[in-house]
């Protein structure tokens, strides 16, 4: 299995950026996919997820209103559009997969980890 996170890069605050994550080697379909996150010096923290076929999400309170995930089935491939950007933001992204029937704001319940992407947002 293999989870490829990319978009990340340097954005002014107010700006946007584009995640993706693509994922090979499984049914993607059937895993709840999420966005974590971890700042320097911090420890990984919960974004947002979104189940199976999308119809539910959940995020975390301070990206409300500004970041949206989605996910293309046929793609195997989860999106994460941040909008409003701000420093607080700065952090590396990760995506995660997990084979549970309900999301998770828990990291240890996902089964599988991309690699990552740097987002810096400067002020």
């Amino acid at each position: 299995v293999q989870l490829q996170a990319s978009g990340g890069g340097l954005v002014q605050a107010g700006g946007s950026l584009r995640l993706s994550c693509a994922a090979s080697g499984l049914t993607f379909s059937s895993y709840v996919m999420a966005w974590f996150r971890q700042a320097p010096g911090k420890e990984r923290e919960f974004v947002v997820s979104i189940s199976w076929r999308g119809g539910s999400i959940d995020e975390t309170d301070s990206v409300k209103g500004r970041f949206t995930i989605s996910r293309d089935n046929a793609k195997n491939t989860v999106y994460l559009q941040m909008n409003s950007l701000k420093p607080e933001d700065t952090a590396v992204y990760y995506c995660a997969a997990s084979r549970t029937l309900y999301s998770s704001r828990h990291s240890y319940m996902y089964d599988f980890w991309g690699q990552g992407t740097k987002v810096t947002v400067s002020s």
